[in-house]
């Protein structure tokens, strides 16, 4: 059975609360639960929930190890990053959004999944993106919102 590897960013998880994002956020994490989709969780992502709320963090408890793929900013990501922004496809105050991009595109995950619609998942932002990861020599990624993936 095909199970395909999703990077979840922050605003996944925390969309698990939040009253927009809840229904699909959480339809999301069952999913991972039941071992159907595999998550990917990076450690800057792990870094940005250490303020969050005890509730928010508690997502990831929920789902198993068998269902989690842990991945790490590297050398090869910081690179990308730095050509995202060098390129003016994501811009320096958006440092972060640039970092689980190009970690998701370094670990050729099949979707990276978020809500931030301003620089994440944006028409024109993601073929910018993908125009960068071509000219690099990385295959397009999917970029979508967890309604979309569901």
């Amino acid at each position: 059975m095909f199970r395909p590897r999703i990077y979840v960013d922050t605003s996944v998880i925390g969309g698990c609360f939040d009253n927009e994002f809840e229904e699909y956020s959480n339809q999301l994490f069952e999913e991972f639960i039941k071992g159907e989709k595999k998550l990917v969780i990076s450690d800057l992502v792990l870094f940005e929930l250490e303020g969050a709320p005890e509730n928010v963090k508690e997502v990831l408890n929920k789902v198993t190890e068998n269902n989690i793929e842990y991945v790490f900013i590297n050398e090869e990501s910081v690179t990308l990053t730095n050509a995202y922004l060098k390129e003016g496809v994501i811009a320096e105050n958006s440092l972060s959004d640039a970092r689980h991009i190009a970690i998701a595109t370094v670990e050729r995950v099949d979707v990276l999944v978020s809500w931030n619609f301003k620089h994440i998942v944006n028409l024109n932002r993601i073929h910018l993106i993908n125009s960068v990861n071509l000219k690099l020599g990385y295959p397009i990624l999917e970029i979508r919102s967890p309604m979309e993936v569901l």
